[in-house]
């Protein structure tokens, strides 16, 4: 039986208790800067969010004091039921770029599994399209859904359609075209990551399944989606968040329209704050999706964790 032994514990059997207490010393020292970044740039401004929250503050009281109203706006974002709606459509474009990204992801790491030239091109353009700015990708996007653009043109042609479809332009097709281009941003990252870890599997476990008389479907099911298993719960977690942080495309395509069709909780947020000015009610909002995004912090957290003790 062997047990493994930590840097601490060997220091302090080589320098005695002295040396284990510098050691752990120094690392703070090498904590710090990080730690005063994080204070600086994170905790301050969600502790001034969490108070802006619960005041009372307009552009007219942004600079003077805050009057404290406690869960005001957060009864008045219900009650009006603008939050509650928001947040459905916070799920449903969640559920949307969830499942396009790991099952789109999944299956492009599947078909560029091999080193060949070929796969090197794809994986290039992947990741040019991953690697495009969400203003960019959400421009050409706009222009491909647009009455005269490429897919109505290509529907018109095929006989599908006489008149243009409404991909931004219908309270259900926007909030699903806007979740379709937000899953086409993941797919490339999810289909690296996904490809890194299928390369780790031994050529040999599917040479013995080729003897066997595996056929394709077999080899993904038994040996490549549970090679991938711990990835894809850390996988499914970050594209559950990117997915809920959801903003950029939606502000470039449809800015919350039509009416209020694609209104996801951040852009509530932010249309609350910097379109009608009210901060407090904003703040409100925005930190109702804060806490969604920490319970989902935690969970990847954990599942990293897992992964690494596993």
């Amino acid at each position: 039986m062997t047990t493994q032994t930590t840097p601490a514990a060997a220091a302090a059997r080589k320098g005695g208790p002295t040396r284990a207490r510098s050691i752990s010393r120094s690392r703070y020292v090498f904590l710090a800067p990080a730690l005063v970044f994080l204070s600086l740039f994170s905790l301050y401004p969600l502790f001034q969010l969490a108070r802006m929250s619960l005041s009372d503050v307009t552009s007219g009281t942004l600079n003077a004091e805050w009057p404290f109203v406690g869960l005001q706006n957060f009864v008045e974002g219900f009650s009006s039921g603008a939050t509650g709606a928001a947040l459905a459509r916070t799920a449903v474009f969640v559920l949307i770029v969830t499942t396009a990204g790991m099952l789109g992801g999944l299956a492009a790491a599947i078909a560029l599994r091999t080193r060949g030239r070929w796969s090197q091109v794809l994986l290039a353009v992947m990741v040019f399209a991953w690697a495009l700015p969400p203003v960019v990708n959400g421009s050409v996007w706009k222009f491909l859904y647009a009455d005269d653009g490429l897919l109505n043109t290509v529907a018109r042609g095929l006989g599908l359609t006489d008149d243009a479809l409404p991909f931004l332009y219908d309270q259900y097709w926007a909030l699903a075209s806007v979740a379709f281009v937000t899953s086409w941003a993941v797919i490339p990252f999810n289909a690296l990551v996904f490809r890194a870890a299928l390369l780790n599997i031994s050529p040999e476990v599917f040479e013995a399944a080729a003897l066997d008389g595996a056929n394709r479907w077999q080899e993904v099911r038994h040996i490549m989606v549970p090679s991938v298993r711990p990835t894809m719960l850390v996988l499914l977690v970050l594209t559950i968040v990117y997915g809920f942080r959801g903003f950029d495309f939606i502000y470039v395509m449809t800015y919350g329209g039509p009416g209020s069709a694609t209104n996801t909780l951040p852009f509530l947020g932010y249309l609350q704050a910097f379109s009608r000015f009210d901060f407090g009610l904003g703040a409100a909002t925005s930190l109702v999706a804060v806490l969604f995004v920490l319970v989902l912090a935690v969970l990847y957290a954990r599942s990293i964790r897992k992964e690494e003790t596993s």
